[in-house]
């Protein structure tokens, strides 16, 4: 999927500016699908050009005019028929801190913590926002009340998604630390032995 769709998705909630897609994107539709700002500028522009969205120019006296962008009609059916159209293939994961977990036997115990727990400190950041922006969205609201009176519950659905995701981040974290934890003492026997080895094979 490119990002067409995910930009087509941000307009639904309304009329917005650039500035204020690449906030949605930030807080809200990074939990699956990140860009730059960069890239959200090039995609705005060239939708535009398909006739996809429309953009209008909005005068500011103390600021630069800014361009507030809109669905099409077309972009809105090109939208429903994505919407309505089987993924290509499954979520495929490409992670290269499991790269580096796979490869750890050897190294530096110390090192791979510290890896772990720069993951959970980032995790646990996502979980904080995603979960304020969850109770931004019911508002007070209990979860089904909410889900029974909002005009769109695929915001609030994605973003339950990358809430669950978090949690079983910050979990698989724990569990990896415990692990290490368990190991500790082995290593710290191994690591003597393999300094000890190298200076007799140097003899």
């Amino acid at each position: 999927m490119s990002l067409k769709y995910a930009v087509l998705a941000a307009l639904l909630e309304g009329e917005a500016s650039g500035y204020e897609l690449s906030k949605l994107f930030d807080v809200s539709l990074a939990n699956f699908w990140a860009a730059t700002p960069q890239q959200l500028y090039r995609e705005l522009e060239r939708l535009a050009g398909e006739g996809l969205i429309e953009a209008r120019v909005v005068r500011q006296e103390r600021r630069p005019d800014k361009r507030m962008f809109t669905l099409t009609g077309a972009g809105r059916r090109d939208l429903d028929t994505f919407a309505a159209t089987p993924p290509r293939r499954p979520t495929a994961i490409r992670d290269e801190l499991l790269i580096k977990i796979q490869a750890m036997d050897g190294a530096d115990p110390a090192a791979t913590r510290a890896l772990v727990e720069e993951r959970a400190a980032w995790a646990s950041g996502k979980l904080a926002r995603y979960r304020r922006v969850r109770e931004r969205l019911l508002a007070g609201r209990g979860e089904e009340e909410y889900l029974r009176e909002t005009d769109r519950v695929g915001p609030y659905l994605t973003l339950l998604a990358g809430i669950a995701l978090e949690e079983e981040n910050l979990r698989w974290c724990a569990r990896v630390r415990t692990v290490l934890d368990q190991r500790a003492p082995r290593d710290e026997r191994r690591r003597p032995a393999a300094q000890d080895g190298t200076r007799q094979a140097g003899v």
